[in-house]
């Protein structure tokens, strides 16, 4: 079984069109729905997908949630719902709602004042509701915030997005780097996406050998251990530094070689201690 705990879908072609992806990304900017993602998906033993949330129109929440309703691959949604506004918590009831509905993603900018109006009270709230939240770090200064709310709030279970954004060049990680990923870790709350290795490559195209991402792969398993590291595509974003085959491969080399049951945690286990995602086939 593989769960991917990180794809978007997004319909530039409807008639309020969407917010991101940008026209002038010729790449990104198609429709993508499950329909297209699950031929590439399925070929690598992909059972089932997550969805994160691409958009913070409050309606893209519905469209998301309605759309997963009739379809079963998806199994669970991070959604846009933002916090720190009057309206969090009636919409985080609205949505909430769905069983499919099993988190928020905010930027890594949202914590650097988290100690302002409603933030943690909100995040207080998604935890009471046992739902997760994820992180999209867009800066290194962004972790101070992060590590303030993984101690605030310790029953909030708190996902790292695309290795912190870190950028990879295959030799061994800066001590900075080093110890923030390590710091991380102290936070049993806080877990680590394993996913953007390929568009967080400072080589383009991305190389697809594992042993290119081994010093950041070799420090996040000392770091996290096998219970707190999660797979994800980031598809189709990931289409921009190579295939949704080669993004798989680089893991399933490198987990392959921690053995079948660490192998399983990284791949659905640990996904479903995280956001509790339903099965549903």
């Amino acid at each position: 079984m593989i769960i991917d705990t990180h794809t978007h879908f997004y319909d530039p072609y409807r008639p309020e069109g969407v917010p991101w992806p940008s026209p002038s990304n010729k790449l990104l900017y198609r429709t993508v729905l499950p329909e297209h993602l699950k031929p590439l998906a399925v070929a690598e033993g992909v059972t089932g997908t997550v969805v994160v949330e691409a958009s913070r129109w409050l309606e893209d929440n519905q469209w998301i949630l309605d759309l997963a309703q009739n379809d079963p691959f998806i199994v669970g949604f991070v959604s846009g719902v933002v916090p720190n506004q009057p309206s969090f918590p009636t919409e985080l009831a609205r949505f909430a709602a769905s069983p499919l509905f099993r988190g928020i993603r905010v930027g890594g900018n949202a914590l650097v004042d988290g100690e302002q109006g409603t933030f943690l009270d909100d995040m207080a709230l998604l935890a009471a509701r046992d739902l997760s939240l994820d992180v999209l770090v867009g800066d290194p200064s962004h972790f101070a915030g992060l590590f303030a709310l993984a101690e605030r709030v310790p029953d909030l279970r708190i996902v790292i997005n695309h290795v912190g954004n870190m950028k990879i060049d295959g030799t061994a990680l800066t001590p900075d780097w080093s110890e923030r990923f390590r710091k991380a870790a102290t936070h049993p709350n806080v877990y680590m996406k394993v996913s953007g290795l390929l568009e967080n490559s400072t080589v383009q195209p991305a190389p697809t050998d594992v042993d290119f991402y081994r010093p950041l792969l070799d420090c996040l398993w000392d770091a996290f251990g096998e219970e707190r590291l999660i797979f994800g595509s980031n598809w189709p974003v990931c289409e921009q530094a190579g295939t949704y085959a080669g993004c798989v491969s680089i893991v399933r080399s490198y987990f392959g070689e921690k053995g079948e049951e660490a192998s399983a945690n990284y791949f659905w286990r640990n996904a479903k201690r995280v956001y509790k995602w339903i099965e549903r086939m």
